[in-house]
């Protein structure tokens, strides 16, 4: 599949990695599919491109590597959403929200999107008494030593 990202041009998506969303992320709820993007400069980011509209892509983490214990409880209807057959198959990535000062990036632990690997559905959840916050400032989390150099990417001085 060919997808178009003003971000990074045209960008060939074989369909097995095209990601449906069976509920969408809020705000975007007309957006079904995405895909994850890696770029080398910002490993451990990730970016997730829209396929549909080539202006919508979100930056995102898996949240373990900021907050070691992150963890969440799913109802059993949550995971049948997905089809899941194998715990080991869901990946969960958070939003990252980059404002122009570096020390402000956070992250919204709030509402992780998990993604079944095995037929890549995903949905975003909205986690409700988790402890977790919304607008979580990265530099108030475990140091990520290779988020030091991704920051400079991201935010240049």
């Amino acid at each position: 599949m060919k997808v178009q990202s003003l971000r990074f041009g045209e960008i060939d998506v074989p369909d097995d990695k095209v990601i449906s969303m069976i509920r969408p992320i809020l705000g975007f709820e007309k957006l079904r599919t995405f895909c994850l993007i890696e770029v080398d400069e910002l490993k451990p980011l990730l970016w997730f491109q829209s396929t549909e509209d080539e202006a919508i892509s979100f930056l995102v983490i898996n949240p373990r590597l900021l907050v070691p214990d992150y963890g969440i409880k799913i109802n059993s209807n949550e995971i049948k959403e997905l089809n899941v057959e194998e715990v080991s198959s869901v990946e969960t990535y958070t939003v990252v929200t980059v404002p122009e000062d570096n020390q402000e990036i956070s992250v919204n632990l709030q509402g992780p999107i998990l993604i079944n690997t095995e037929n890549n559905r995903a949905k975003q959840l909205v986690l409700v008494n988790s402890g977790y916050e919304i607008q979580q400032k990265i530099s108030q989390l475990q140091r990520v030593p290779e988020l030091d150099d991704v920051t400079e990417e991201l935010v240049p001085a």
